[in-house]
């Protein structure tokens, strides 16, 4: 009996108080690794501070034994990864990618099957997934649930959208994470399209600040062949777990040994500027799959888009439907005169594109087919290379060419995917022919077959399948309604842009919150960047539409504010080039914006309130500076010590007038500049919803620093 006791308690020991421990290579963040009952168990620190308790890891399987349990450790293996790479274009011209990795090898006792947790803890948070290795006992099986836990320390304050397995286009609720349950149908807007999966469940990458001012992320990196996380939150405990998009049958994901799931990820920080530079979700991608990537270039674009979002012009050639796609004879019906996409309107924004140094147009509404699909036929397709009458592809591609100015072609699929994939290389090639080298794709609407949703593991393939297919032709994408990014771009960078938020559009359908987008930087563009369509200037949407009375709810110094803090390779000045030209001195600061950084800095971040970015334009000694600022009048006070010394500079300030108001007055602004160099400081009233921007560019002649004063 006596040696019984002995046993049992040696496997009891073995199987709760064995436990691993790995720190980053700073030695602040520090995980713990052990098996409770045989239940594999993690929790994270930082400066010994929780971050993470206890949680549980484990997977729930159809029509097999899960892998929840049962297990023991087969073996531990503990390596260090440093290296320093170049993304294809970025906020920083160059990423460390440094971690100690932990790779725990577990054994199933009462099915031979073996899983790998691997752990890579960065001095910013830590990654992980599951790893399945070829084995007998394990080949194919299908996720019924993730079962992996984050333990809160506390009741956070949480910056959240709804969990929905269609859309992230919500506007942002700041809570405590008690709050979440009564405060979600609020949260949710008359949108047909937004149907929450829960009263608890959030969205990733989801925002927390504790108490004591620690900053919290999670999130997921490298989503491929799976389905996208979303998070359930246990009030009582404050635990979260993910929860899985299914498929039409009900499943999560579909797996084949050897594969691994996607990483979850927690970015955590003392400052909420750890948060916005951490480079963990693309540290966690595979590098670039290009061995040539020269024909990715960033873009900054403007386009026939902002007067038919407002309802100033529309997509269709005509208001009647037509009767099938191709076949329709448009000489036989009568133009509704509000068709944007014709050939004499699209030269007049290649016109303006080329008069301020733009790369390209973007145009949509030019092929058949919108009539029927706004309402008339749920089922409706696009073929993707027949235009309508008005839209002359040839003539377009030769002015575009002789003005150095390239179109972006637009493809609506409708939600009908398998048709789009269908016509893939067709329309690649396309565009090809006519010299159209970037793509925005759309998704708007159910996903056809029936039953499949925007992010689930069916959805996901496709999304990835489409950008490969774009590699082949050399061609960038900019997909809309896509799943929200996970850091991929690293490994296919011609993915330039996604939209997977709430973006500018909203504007024009009853505005969003001044706060959202000193929030978006912290949530949605930590898994890349984002296509927010800023550069409103005009923000009475009747002056468009007079049936529209929406409101922009910003200044126009913190439109040209958001350039900087917005980051995106791809950047849209959105608003209608006669507007533009009336206010062509703040317009200015759009022309000369980088697109493409050798460094970014945070001067000041609070998630909610405010963010100012300091960003270095690549290959230039130039410099810009954006703040974005929440509805409450707020003064930022920053340094200019990032300057190289010893250098003087030209700044020139584009700042709300002293009585500017989001609402009462958005476009009222002021315009200074100033010599400054690493010494200089600036002290800068933000209006309620305004912000400011900053161009600094080195004096290279001193005659032209003579008239102006020092910061």
């Amino acid at each position: 009996m006596k040696q019984i006791i002995l046993i049992l308690l040696a496997v009891f020991l073995f199987t709760t108080a064995f436990a691993e421990e790995l720190s980053s290579p700073n030695g602040k963040m520090k995980l713990t690794f052990n098996l409770e009952n045989g239940v594999p168990v993690y929790q994270l620190a930082l400066d010994g501070h929780p971050i993470i308790k206890p949680s549980k890891l484990g997977l729930e399987l159809k029509d097999a034994d899960d892998l929840m349990t049962g297990f023991s450790i087969e073996n531990t293996l503990t390596t260090t990864f440093d290296e320093t790479w170049k993304p294809v274009w970025g906020e920083s011209s160059t990423i460390r990618n440094h971690y100690n990795e932990l790779e725990v090898i577990l054994k199933q006792a009462s099915t031979q099957r073996e899983m790998i947790l691997r752990f890579r803890v960065f001095d910013d948070g830590l990654g992980f997934r599951y790893e399945f290795p070829e084995q007998n006992n394990l080949i194919y099986f299908v996720v019924k649930a993730e079962h992996s836990q984050f333990a809160m320390a506390g009741d956070h304050t949480a910056y959240w959208i709804p969990g929905d397995y269609d859309t992230q286009e919500y506007d942002y609720t700041t809570s405590k994470l008690s709050e979440i349950r009564a405060l979600m149908e609020r949260a949710i807007t008359p949108n047909a399209s937004q149907t929450p999966i829960s009263e608890t469940a959030v969205q990733t990458a989801l925002m927390m600040k504790t108490d004591d001012g620690y900053y919290i992320n999670l999130h997921e990196a490298a989503l491929k062949d799976y389905s996208c996380m979303h998070l359930e939150l246990d009030d009582k405990n404050m635990i979260f777990e993910s929860v899985l998009t299914p498929d039409a049958l009900g499943n999560m994901a579909y797996m084949q040994a050897p594969c691994s799931t996607p990483w979850r990820t927690i970015i955590a920080g003392k400052n909420a500027g750890d948060i916005l530079l951490s480079n963990i979700t693309l540290n966690l991608n595979e590098p670039c799959a290009y061995e040539n990537a020269d024909w990715i270039k960033p873009v900054k674009y403007v386009g026939v888009w902002w007067e038919m979002i407002t309802g100033k012009s529309t997509w269709s050639y005509t208001n009647l439907p037509s009767v099938k796609l191709g076949e329709t004879d448009y000489s036989k019906t009568t133009p509704n005169g509000t068709h944007a996409a014709n050939t004499k309107h699209v030269k007049e924004y290649i016109d303006f594109a080329a008069k301020h140094g733009f790369d390209a147009v973007l145009v949509e509404g030019w092929n058949e087919g919108w009539e029927d699909w706004f309402g008339k036929s749920k089922d409706y397709v696009f073929d993707f290379v027949t235009p309508y009458p008005d839209f002359d592809v040839d003539e377009l591609q030769a002015y575009a060419k002789s003005k150095n100015v390239k179109l972006m072609m637009h493809h609506e699929t409708s939600g009908s995917v398998r048709n789009y994939e269908r016509h893939l290389d067709t329309a690649y090639q396309f565009m090809v022919d006519h010299s159209y080298n970037s793509v925005k794709s759309g998704y708007v609407g159910d996903i056809i077959p029936r039953g499949e949703y925007h992010y689930g593991q069916w959805m996901v393939n496709h999304y990835l399948y489409a950008l490969k297919k774009a590699g082949d032709y050399k061609i960038m994408v900019n997909a809309h309604e896509a799943v929200r990014p996970t850091g991929l771009c690293r490994t296919y960078p011609n993915l330039i842009g996604n939209e997977s938020a709430r973006g500018t559009e909203y504007e024009a359908f009853g505005g969003n919150h001044p706060d959202h987008t000193t929030i978006l930087p912290f949530t949605r563009l930590l898994g890349g960047p984002m296509d927010y369509t800023p550069g409103i200037f005009e923000p009475d949407v009747s002056q468009y539409n007079p049936n529209n009375n929406s409101h922009v709810n910003t200044t126009i110094a913190r439109q040209l504010a958001l350039y900087v803090t917005m980051y995106s390779p791809l950047q849209m000045a959105a608003d209608l080039p006669e507007t533009y030209n009336k206010h062509l001195d703040a317009f200015q600061f759009i022309e000369d914006v980088a697109i493409d950084w050798d460094k970014t800095l945070v001067l000041e971040a609070e998630p909610g309130d405010y963010i100012t970015y300091a960003r270095k334009a690549k290959n230039s000694d130039n410099w810009f500076v954006g703040r974005t600022n929440d509805e409450e009048k707020r003064t930022s006070e920053i340094s200019f010590d990032f300057l190289d010394p010893d250098v003087k500079y030209i700044a020139t300030v584009y700042a709300d007038a002293k009585d500017a108001n989001y609402l009462t007055n958005p476009k009222a602004y002021e315009i200074s500049k100033y010599v400054v160099n690493s010494k200089s400081k600036l002290k800068q009233v933000c209006a309620p919803g305004g912000g400011y921007a900053i161009s600094i560019i080195k004096a290279e002649n001193k005659d032209e620093l003579k008239s102006l004063k020092k910061l």
